[in-house]
């Protein structure tokens, strides 16, 4: 049972001038693997499955969650309270290039992951320098190449099928017309793999492939530089958000034919750890982006084992930490800082706000899926003697309490608030009149 009180009354510790709000954080529990156990691929149930070292995440309509971990395929999907991991295509202790279904297929070293809205995936095979195409048949996973020409054809030509070349791509995203968008990472650029009858076309958005045109200039198309992108996310409008290995998140927004980058978080060769906003935050060696419906990014900052959130503020991103401890690694389950990761890798978050983790691991083992829920937000403003409480729609399954109980709030009767409590689309608030006696007030799991 979770929940959270604070006081209305002079001399609580609280600073009643103008608004304010409380620190976004989220509790981890382990939904799969074994931490701090040796390694492995194994199916199974909850703890009983074994992970090698998870990477990438991608979510599809039924929370089903798909992995590349070491060079398989795999499925982590709720059934009931547990949840089954199941190995759909590759295998994972064998690296190779074979397309084919399910344990016949190889891969080499995939990292990232995509599903479309047909629930076929799309994988960043890194060494291989391939897009693969993964597609469900009955009860069946077909691998199929889109693009590239293998492990020993690294390379930077845009064109079609296996003409195009491709120099280690860690991350993918997919579109709603079923555009993959591609973070060729050696090459630091940004790709494009786009469907034309039975073909796949590359071309190249942004950035100037090639292993030695690294940067970290804004510009349109071929003017921006990239260095080392290793993730990306697209949104509704097509957005693509980038997570570089060195310390920046970009944006690259398509105007008209073109596509222009922007800075949102970070500064290119500056690592650390400070919560900001643009350009004053700090990262250290981001691996995994997700966007949410409302724009906000989550982004898994490996090399400090913290969860960060930026989120748009106007024509600002402010950056927060909202799990995880800097410098810590470990696999302990908690509330924000409370909570150990190991080299978290890949994130997607689903439309109730939960975010999915695959935590890479480190040399003590560590590898496991974590699901983060929103502990608590609770937003408050006074102003003409009136109390306004505030809280997100992720926040729903809580509801608001109060008490006059001064003495000893946290063993009082509590009283359920109703009446005049709204719901924005965006979220609940309550205004009120501060009165007396002062009160407390909770967001409450009944």
């Amino acid at each position: 049972m979770k929940s959270v009180w604070f006081c209305i009354i002079t001399g609580c510790g609280l600073s009643w001038a103008g608004a304010a709000a409380y620190q976004e954080v989220f509790t981890f529990t382990t939904v799969a693997g074994s931490p701090t156990t040796i390694a492995a691929s194994v199916d199974g149930t909850n703890g009983n499955a074994k992970f090698l070292g998870p990477t990438g995440a991608a979510l599809n309509s039924a929370t089903n969650l798909y992995l590349a971990d070491g060079n398989a395929i795999r499925r982590v999907a709720p059934v009931g309270t547990n949840w089954v991991v199941t190995t759909l295509a590759g295998a994972a202790a064998v690296h190779g290039y074979a397309d084919g279904s399910n344990s016949t297929a190889r891969f080499d070293n995939p990292q990232g992951v995509a599903v479309d809205g047909a629930g076929n995936l799309y994988v960043a095979d890194a060494y291989n320098n391939m897009i693969r195409k993964v597609t469900p048949i009955g009860t069946n996973w077909a691998v199929t190449t889109l693009a590239g020409a293998g492990r020993f054809f690294p390379g930077t030509n845009d064109g079609t099928n296996a003409s195009a070349r491709f120099d280690t791509p860690y991350g993918v995203a997919v579109d709603g017309a079923g555009n993959v968008y591609v973070a060729d990472t050696y090459n630091n650029a940004i790709r494009k793999v786009t469907p034309v009858g039975t073909n796949w076309v590359v071309t190249t958005l942004a950035g100037l492939a090639g292993t030695n045109t690294s940067g970290s200039a804004n510009g349109t198309n071929g003017n921006a530089r990239f260095s080392l992108p290793a993730a990306l996310a697209v949104d509704s409008v097509t957005n693509l958000f980038v997570a570089e290995t060195t310390n920046t998140i970009r944006k690259v927004t398509p105007v008209g034919t073109n596509w222009v980058v922007t800075a949102v978080a970070g500064l290119a060769g500056s690592a650390g750890s400070a919560n900001g906003t643009n350009t004053n935050a700090r990262f250290n060696a981001p691996a995994g982006i997700a966007v949410d419906s409302a724009s906000n990014l989550w982004v898994t900052d490996a090399g400090n084992n913290t969860i960060r959130k930026i989120q748009p503020a106007g024509t600002n991103w402010v950056v927060s930490t909202v799990a995880g401890q800097v410098g810590v690694s470990g696999n302990v389950d908690g509330t924000g800082s409370g909570a150990e990761f190991a080299y978290p890798d890949g994130i997607a978050v689903d439309k109730g706000g939960r975010l999915y983790v695959a935590d890479q691991g480190d040399a003590s083992g560590n590898t496991a899926i974590r699901l983060g829920q929103l502990a608590i937000v609770l937003q408050y403003n006074v102003a003409a003697n009136q109390l306004t409480l505030s809280w997100p729609l992720a926040g729903s399954n809580y509801v608001l309490e109060t008490t006059n109980k001064v003495s000893s709030p946290s063993t009082s009767a509590w009283l359920r608030l109703t009446n005049g409590i709204i719901n924005s689309g965006a979220g609940y608030s309550l205004t009120t009149n501060i009165g007396s006696p002062p009160a407390y007030f909770r967001l409450h799991k009944p």
